[in-house]
């Protein structure tokens, strides 16, 4: 690794650092209902629709009553996304004359962006009418996203708040989701995006004729709006089959900049809000530095592998000077390439600017292992942190085992009920993406899909249910995913991974939002300090390596080894 290389990673890591506070800072000040300057242009479209809805702003509601307000909103999106997938043919902006998505195709994709998952088995371009990709695919990424952010804030309101029986009111905290935050940045930076050449249109595709004299149709449509939220909402899933490694949807290396930063944006700020919202700043940065070695960690060993190159062209003599590109962007290369990787299966994004299933076995590795951890590495917005906290929560429980104390955090102590529930959360990643992968490796229906032998394909059988149970969406590639069995199938991964997670994460904000506040002892373990961001990281990693270790050394490990031989698949 060369310096420009190095810096490349600082640049990156420095404008993530500089923005977290900036951004969390407005972010707590709106969910705390404070000013903020954009109130007197917002202020009034806020309660105009909370007229035109009959919504009592004032009225908070118990997490019980959240969690259902919650589950009708997604489901009412997710069934008016399917009926318009469906009926795409016979409705307008439709100048290409795209045909209905198949049910099951339909299907899958209406969970995938109801569960910010944006999961795609299919080309957007050669799929979906700009009816579908506008009113359909955008809209649920705005409103995925506000989804995680309101769960989110609803637990921290459990932890900030003594002896309430609310956690606040779903459609207040979905609203300025999408007004005050997701919005305004969207808007901005989809007119950056097409000040580079993004496309932003309703015209028919180009046709072109090559210098071969072929002819060559070029897509076009409303890019720069899609591409917009679903990197600022950690949604993930592209306007083009290829995603951001296509020159409309990230033309130019400023665009790829920025593009990778907002794929970590709101999630990193959302530690500050959470800092800002508990009245402890410490314990935001605790858990943003907790994040931030773990995404360098990958990063560096993502790097590392793909700048050594193949090992079985290592092994025969013939690897190429500068690393293994196969796969990835001249104009991007190497470092920026794997930045994207990392940090697009850290943020739950899933947008991709290089092809993942041409990796280095150990560098496709990485992408695998922070999908399998829960995404908690930043992770989606709203979602990451919470999935985070709900570590937090088990951390400081076996912290307490250690010494004998009755764990305690913020105040609150946490007992068997919480554990529990943070179990329940924490186990939807190995049901989903182990007992699905399962199946899929047994089953006739399943193993249709597999194109490669070997560990190879079972990496890529755990990738793509990784992706779904992490709610990431990003595709390994060298998966034949569009068939009815795994259509289904990653649908179901989709939803185990996004609700059997926020419903106990509801449940734990009502339960310590009702429990009284205890003083800080000398006994209390701190967790703001070095040692608790080392014993947090620890269990996240050996949480991670129990559950899931056997069969990465049946994948990507074992690959690794006999690539090294000279055996390849």
């Amino acid at each position: 690794m060369n310096a420009a290389d190095i810096l490349q990673i600082i640049i990156f890591c420095g404008l993530v650092a500089a923005l977290t506070p900036v951004v969390g800072g407005y972010m707590a000040r709106v969910f705390s209902g404070e000013r903020v300057p954009l109130d007197r242009i917002l202020g009034p479209v806020e309660r105009a629709i909370y007229r035109i809805c009959g919504i009592r702003a004032d009225r908070e509601q118990h997490w019980t009553a959240y969690a259902l307000a919650l589950l009708a909103v997604n489901l009412a999106g997710m069934l008016a996304l399917y009926a318009l997938l469906r009926l795409q043919a016979w409705l307008p902006l439709n100048p290409a004359g795209q045909g209905p998505v198949a049910p099951d195709l339909a299907f899958n994709t209406a969970v995938s962006f109801t569960t910010n998952t944006n999961w795609q088995a299919y080309g957007g371009e050669s799929t979906l009418s700009y009816l579908s990709q506008m009113a359909g695919l955008t809209v649920q990424n705005f409103l995925s996203a506000a989804s995680g952010i309101a769960v989110l804030i609803a637990l921290i309101r459990g932890f900030a708040r003594r002896s309430a029986r609310t956690v606040g009111n779903v459609y207040v905290d979905l609203t300025r989701a999408i007004l005050y935050v997701l919005l305004p940045i969207s808007i901005v930076t989809a007119l950056f995006l097409v000040s580079q050449g993004m496309p932003q249109n309703l015209d028919a595709y180009t046709v072109a004729a090559t210098v071969e004299g072929a002819q060559q149709v070029i897509a076009q449509g409303p890019v720069a709006s899609q591409v917009a939220i679903k990197q600022i909402g950690s949604n993930g899933g592209g306007y083009f089959s290829v995603n951001s490694a296509h020159p409309y949807e990230n033309p130019t290396p400023l665009t790829n900049l920025v593009e990778m930063v907002f794929l970590l944006l709101l999630a990193a700020g959302l530690t500050s809000t959470f800092g800002r919202m508990v009245g402890d700043r410490r314990q935001g940065r605790a858990l943003f530095i907790a994040m931030g070695l773990m995404f360098v960690a990958g990063v560096g060993v993502a790097c590392w592998a793909e700048l050594q190159g193949n090992p079985a062209l290592i092994a025969a003599g013939t690897d190429p000077a500068g690393g293994n590109m196969e796969g990835k962007e001249v104009r991007f290369g190497i470092v920026n390439s794997v930045l994207w990787a990392v940090a697009t299966t850290a943020a739950s994004n899933g947008s991709v600017n290089s092809m993942h299933d041409s990796y280095t076995p150990l560098g496709g590795m990485v992408p695998l292992v922070n999908m399998m951890l829960g995404e908690v590495i930043y992770g989606g917005v709203g979602a990451g942190l919470y999935g985070m906290l709900i570590f937090v929560l088990l951390a400081v429980f076996i912290a307490g085992l250690m010494v004998g104390r009755t764990p305690e955090y913020l105040g609150k102590k946490i007992e068997a009920r919480e554990i529990k529930l943070a179990m329940i959360a924490i186990l939807t990643m190995p049901v989903g993406i182990l007992g699905l992968s399962a199946l899929t490796v047994v089953l006739p229906a399943g193993l249709a899909g597999i194109r490669d032998g070997g560990p190879h394909g079972l990496t890529e059988v755990l990738y793509a249910y990784s992706s779904g149970t992490g709610n990431n969406g990003s595709a390994f590639a060298g998966f034949a995913a569009d068939s009815l069995y795994h259509n289904t199938t990653i649908a179901l991964a989709m939803l185990v991974g996004r609700f059997l997670v926020i419903l106990p994460v509801l449940a734990i904000a009502g339960t310590l939002a009702a429990r009284k506040a205890v003083p800080a002892s000398p006994g209390t373990f701190p967790t703001h300090g070095g040692l608790f961001v080392g014993l947090l990281v620890g269990v996240v990693l050996i949480v991670g390596g129990l559950t899931f270790f056997p069969v990465l050394a049946l994948g990507p490990v074992v690959e690794h080894l006999m690539l090294g031989t000279g055996i390849a698949f």
